[in-house]
């Protein structure tokens, strides 16, 4: 008997979306005018509590624009994480900085110890400038990456950030809905305790529109100087006069109908992400040798993605695991290659990173649709212990 193939992680698309959209079409709002964006800018910006949130075509845009809003130029440099996607970087390049690479620690998002080890050791702080000795440029921003809905420890980098006079960009793309349950920060969700916060609605997020991304700041200025950027930089509404170099960046009135929709069921997506985390670690408790990688019990996780750890490289190996899941109908992938060994950052600085090699040779990511059902888990399970077994 075929078995049924489980995807790794696709839209729920079970709300009001075709009502939403087929209206979006029925009035002919289609392109990037249209009420529905101004709504759902509004609505995000009310779910995490900012000031107020701009769309954009996905996460990348936002990260560009929120770098130049931020001040970041191509005289400066900006410290990243090694252990992310790698679109979470290119922005720099785009911006014309350079990156400085940082490891990761046990929650897979940026080590906050070792930044603050590389400002110490490796940096003099002159004028309110935090300068590189190496290569004695401004190391402007801090650009931090929420991994798989966990969120990286916001206390520690924003009082970095104060001492070394930074700005926190934070790539929340993987973590919206999450938020600290505890500690300074209790309430404040991931991506607004920085200077800008930037969402994904990529297919596979949490919640999609296809495509678009979303940034939310608190700062006023932030907000409106990206919607600026974001529409091609009009200084005036009506007739065609720009006052500096924008980009064609805004979401469309299609795809802010089809968020509106899925951020009506964001909650329950995230319930049901919670459970099936859960149901996976209970099933995966008497296999030897593979777990589930824990989120921060000081916050509300998303629950985005799944990190199966394999304990013991020796005795399993991941692209063997991988391939045997797919011989399974079950879709896996690897966690993403270290960003500082690609051939465009090969000559990028980077800082002592020792936890990022561990983790990308024994992650990989699991089924974690948000539709996925317990029989899915269930033979995810089985097709796991099957492997532990053979």
């Amino acid at each position: 008997m075929t078995q049924k193939f489980i995807p790794l992680s696709v839209p729920n698309l079970k709300g009001n979306e075709l009502k939403y959209v087929t209206h979006a079409v029925q009035t002919e709002w289609v392109s990037t005018g249209g009420a529905y964006i101004d709504e759902f800018e509004q609505k995000i910006a009310e779910y995490v509590k900012v000031k107020g949130a701009v769309s954009c075509q996905n996460g990348t845009s936002g990260l560009h624009i929120a770098l130049q809003v931020c001040g970041v130029t191509n005289q400066d440099e900006v410290i990243v994480p090694t252990l992310t996607f790698i679109a979470a970087v290119n922005p720099v390049k785009y911006i014309g900085a350079e990156p400085i690479f940082m490891d990761c620690d046990d929650s897979l998002c940026i080590d906050p110890e070792k930044i603050k080890q590389f400002c110490e050791n490796e940096c003099r702080f002159v004028d309110g400038k935090l300068i590189n000795n190496q290569t004695g440029k401004h190391i402007k921003a801090l650009i931090v990456v929420h991994v798989f809905g966990n969120m990286c420890d916001m206390e520690k980098i924003q009082k970095l950030a104060e001492t070394y006079n930074l700005v926190v960009i934070e790539d929340a793309t993987e973590a919206l809905g999450s938020y600290y349950t505890e500690g300074l920060y209790k309430g404040q969700y991931a991506g607004t305790i920085g200077t800008v916060g930037v969402y994904s609605f990529n297919g596979n997020k949490i919640m999609t529109t296809g495509g678009g991304g979303m940034m939310v700041s608190n700062d006023e200025e932030i907000i409106r100087q990206s919607k600026h950027l974001t529409t091609q930089a009009k200084s005036d509404e009506l007739f065609y006069t720009h006052d500096e170099i924008g980009y064609n960046y805004r979401m469309t009135n299609l795809q802010a109908a089809l968020g509106l929709a899925q951020l009506e069921k964001l909650e329950e997506f995230i319930q049901t992400k919670s459970d099936n985390f859960q149901r996976y670690k209970q099933g995966l408790e008497p296999l030897p040798g593979l777990s589930l990688l824990n989120f921060d019990p000081n916050i509300r996780s998303n629950h985005w993605f799944y990190a199966l750890e394999i304990e013991d490289e020796i005795k399993y190996d991941r692209r063997d695991l991988i391939r045997f899941l797919g011989d399974g109908s079950i879709q896996a992938r690897p966690i993403w290659d270290l960003i500082h060994e690609q051939k465009p950052y090969k000559m990028n600085q980077s800082y002592k990173i020792e936890k990022a090699p561990y983790y990308l040779k024994r992650i990989i990511n699991i089924p974690c649709s948000s539709n996925l059902s317990h029989s899915d888990v269930d033979q995810v399970l089985a097709k796991l212990e099957e492997y532990t077994t053979n």
